[in-house]
């Protein structure tokens, strides 16, 4: 769909798969995968539903591509991979994918859909071959990469839902210390408290990286 040429409109309507997909993104980030509907989106942009399908087949499409849109405006690396810098390289574009799906936390549930943008591809390819040049490959690259992908999905999706107050919070560790005989580690360690997402990521990155350059090429390391 995203090299599909744009339709002439016979009508002539005000508007474009651009602003149709900058207000779809909009409405996901108000209300969610399940407020968007094609009533919905065409009534925000002032038109009648069956406008928009002049400029979008279908409604999966208008979520394919604002799903691609959301990583539209990040940065992604172009040339040839450095395998002397690729541990800061893969991190940057992680901690870059993390935080565009965290401004539209709609999107980290999405990305296991079947069609994905060119955006998107442009940071699993680089991704992927960034890994290419530390001298992984064949399953040692596959796992490689989805040890990455599933790390940051992850990571995203868990601080996307977690909205507990402070409140909640304390009061579940409270709870925690009633239990301490049960529960004596996450008790001592005040596991309902620590909320410092932002280090828990980079600590974890990290973790994930060491494990990876241990089977890289001596180049990589």
């Amino acid at each position: 769909m995203w090299l599909r040429p744009p339709r002439a409109s016979r009508e002539g309507p005000p508007l474009s798969q651009a602003r149709i997909v900058e207000e779809a993104v909009a409405l996901l980030d108000e209300q969610g995968i399940d407020g968007l509907t094609m009533r919905r989106l065409a009534e925000r942009l002032g038109s009648g539903v069956t406008t928009l399908y002049w400029h979008v087949d279908t409604k999966d499409d208008v979520v394919d591509l604002a799903l691609d849109a959301v990583f539209a405006h990040l940065q992604t690396p172009t040339g040839t991979p450095d395998p002397t810098r690729w541990r800061e390289d893969i991190a940057d574009l992680l901690h870059d994918w993390r935080a565009a799906m965290l401004r539209h936390p709609w999107s980290a549930a999405l990305l296991q859909r079947p069609t994905l943008g060119p955006n998107l591809l442009a940071r699993m390819e680089f991704l992927q071959a960034t890994l290419v040049a530390t001298g992984l490959s064949g399953a040692r690259l596959t796992a490689a990469t989805w040890t990455l992908y599933n790390y940051v999905m992850g990571a995203t999706v868990a601080r996307a839902s977690h909205d507990l107050s402070d409140e909640d919070r304390e009061a579940a560790q409270r709870r925690l210390h009633e239990l301490r005989d049960r529960y004596p580690t996450l008790s001592a360690h005040e596991y309902m408290l620590k909320d410092d997402w932002e280090a828990a990521f980079t600590a974890g990155l990290g973790y994930v990286l060491n494990g990876i350059a241990a089977d890289t090429g001596p180049a990589a390391r």
